[in-house]
């Protein structure tokens, strides 16, 4: 139950976090934070303040469900643009949200961004703000402080963190508190230890997912700044062999995806110890797409060769067998030969990748694409972001 939650809060719940706006215009019914009376004020009749306009409808003799994209404008948005500050900020959402306007909520998340920009003072009030604060207000700070300049000063990131690993903070407040760290630049050995341990505590769900991600999608900006992503891999692989949760496993060894650096022996090794032994298909699966991106291509077939002859799920076989070929293009198929002699549903297989080599066919992505497909597994281990089988 706890592996299916988190694999729904992966596809749909990060709305609460990440996509405020989105969430809003599903859930209209969500309570908003309240705002002092001093701030209220000013804005408290915004929306007939701006009498908005709309042009487009529905294209003549076309079905009703066919129209025409909507604008929607504000008469009196230069006005509202001069007069809004950081500090009637806060009772101007209030009014989006109770207006029940989500594309006055976005441009506000928008302004928000630039109001606080490089200035970590005003990043840390947002921070304030938002600790007080319930969804949608909540995702809208958050979401506009991690765009902005200021998030990378070191005192508003351990702001930060210290509110993500906080024990007696909501799971809401700490998921969205360490969701808008992903777009630092590097993180700290601290940080990294600080977060690393959020992911793997099983007592906070979600939180530990949203922990993983973020290590990964920050690896994903420092590896492609600097080529270094051995820190943080070390951590998303110790979150790979022992988080007591499959989704949170599943994604730490899914991450480095998004930016496929080669990975050394050692961590090869240790990734054939997870396709051998983790209870979970999928997680096994990823071991061995993890396993196709080497600069050692024998010694992954060498691994695979092992994992299939313990390997008793057909999915988890056909997975071992793809992504031989992947790491090791032609030459693992005499490999490939062995599979369909220990298994024979791998027979066919092994001759489809036999002649499309024959061809002079090279690349995977092209053999792939031109392999036919001849078993039936469910694609539930595809994470975060989405994955292919190539």
């Amino acid at each position: 139950m706890a592996r299916r939650r988190l694999l729904v809060f992966g596809l749909v719940g990060s709305l609460v976090v990440i996509g405020p706006v989105l969430r809003w215009t599903i859930r209209r019914d969500a309570p908003h934070a309240s705002v002092d009376a001093h701030e209220s004020s000013s804005f408290s009749e915004m929306p007939s303040g701006l009498d908005r306009a709309s042009s487009g409808g529905p294209l003549g003799s076309a079905p009703p469900v066919e129209q025409l994209p909507v604008t929607v404008c504000w008469k009196n948005l230069a006005a509202f643009d001069k007069n809004l500050s950081l500090a009637n900020f806060r009772a101007a959402l209030t009014a989006a949200l109770a207006a029940n306007d989500p594309h006055l909520t976005n441009y506000l998340q928008e302004r928000l961004t630039e109001l606080v920009g490089d200035d970590p003072q005003k990043a840390l009030e947002v921070v304030d703000w938002a600790e007080t604060s319930a969804p949608p207000a909540l995702g809208v700070y958050m979401e506009a402080l991690k765009k902005t300049p200021a998030v990378q000063n070191e005192e508003v990131s351990e702001r930060l963190v210290g509110l993500g690993e906080s024990k007696t903070a909501s799971l809401e407040h700490r998921s969205a508190a360490i969701d808008a760290l992903e777009t630092q630049r590097r993180l700290s050995d601290r940080a990294l230890s600080r977060l690393s341990a959020v992911a793997m505590d099983e007592t906070v769900d979600s939180t530990a997912w949203v922990a993983t991600r973020t290590l990964g999608r920050v690896m994903k900006e420092d590896y492609a700044r600097t080529g270094s992503y051995e820190r943080y891999w070390k951590q998303l692989l110790q979150i790979g062999e022992r988080s007591n949760e499959s989704a949170v496993r599943l994604l730490a060894l899914e991450m480095p995806s998004y930016s496929n650096p080669l990975l050394d022996r050692g961590s090869m090794d240790r990734l054939g110890n997870i396709l051998h032994s983790d209870p979970e298909r999928d997680v096994r699966e990823m071991a061995a797409f993890r396993l196709s991106v080497t600069a050692e291509p024998q010694r992954a077939l060498e691994i695979f060769r092992t994992a299939f002859s313990h390997e008793k799920e057909l999915c988890v076989r056909w997975a071992i067998v793809r992504f031989a070929v992947r790491a090791a293009g032609e030459r693992a198929l005499p490999l490939l030969a062995q599979f369909a002699a220990q298994d024979s549903r791998f027979q066919q297989d092994y001759l489809d990748f036999k002649a499309l080599y024959a061809q002079g066919t090279v690349d995977f992505a092209r053999v792939w694409f031109e392999k036919q497909e001849r078993h039936q597994c469910p694609e539930e281990g595809e994470g975060e972001e989405g994955r292919t089988n190539g």
